[in-house]
């Protein structure tokens, strides 16, 4: 099992990074700098403490938690501050998914609720890498075959996001940690520098929310609102064969 999910733990989170939330929120899992410090683009960076807090498997209502687990979908909420890890913004560690018993990957939706948040995400075969430029209330789409990090690209701003994604897999985080982190990294001069574990790469394509597979019109906002609504399209988060044009379309 990798590292990162063996270390990742629970512990005592700082004041004032509780999410806004209304409902009940469970203890968060906290990500820690020796954790994190082998994916950065320094790795002796000599930074410390926690760098980001995952509040797992949250539900407003018990009705709401019941309707999530026979759906087999979990909803997440990850607040990550504003840091400066040695000339590198503050990301999470990366992962990608894995393939349903279909053989399509799983795919996974993101909300930006507070803040503003770059998703940096890389095709499996390298073919691509974009960055998804988004703020409060947009929505990004992670399709399948699609590794990802997020990056809070600010100096001063917490972002909190929240996410919707398969209960059924283990996200795998061994190839991010094998290759030193994503394909690039943000650095805090705005350069996205390339990570020279990884052979040729093509350049990063920066998009924004709202261009890239424009979806929020299909699944709603807040996000949370498509559990309280029973939304029968979350099926895609466990069946995306199932909507093979739902993830086909093109980006500008």
């Amino acid at each position: 099992m990798s590292a990162l999910v063996n270390m990742t733990r629970s512990v005592r989170y700082s004041p004032g990074l509780v999410p806004d939330w209304n409902g009940p929120l469970p203890e968060p899992d906290i990500r820690l700098a020796d954790e994190l410090r082998p994916v950065l683009a320094d790795l002796d960076c000599q930074c410390d403490g926690e760098m980001y807090y995952m509040y797992r498997d949250v539900a407003g209502s018990d009705s709401d938690r019941i309707w999530l687990r026979e759906q087999g979908i979990r909803y997440d909420i990850t607040v990550i501050p504003p840091r400066d890890l040695c000339g590198e913004y503050i990301k999470t560690a990366g992962h990608y998914h894995p393939e349903n018993p279909e053989g399509a990957g799983y795919p996974e939706i993101y909300e930006v609720l507070k803040g503003h948040a770059h998703y940096l995400l890389q095709a499996h075969d390298l073919s691509q890498v974009i960055v998804v430029d988004a703020h409060a209330g947009d929505l990004v789409m992670v399709p399948p075959g699609f590794g990802h990090v997020t990056i809070n690209p600010t100096k001063g701003t917490v972002l909190q996001m929240a996410n919707l994604v398969s209960s059924r897999f283990q996200s795998d985080y061994r190839e991010y940690e094998k290759l030193r982190g994503a394909a690039y990294y943000e650095m805090t001069t705005g350069e996205f520098l390339k990570n020279p574990s990884y052979p040729d790469l093509p350049s990063v394509r920066r998009v924004k929310a709202s261009k890239y597979r424009n979806i929020s019109g299909e699944l709603g906002v807040p996000l949370y609102s498509m559990v309280e609504k029973r939304r029968d399209v979350l099926s895609i988060l466990n069946h995306p064969e199932r909507c093979r044009s739902f993830f086909s379309r093109e980006v500008p």
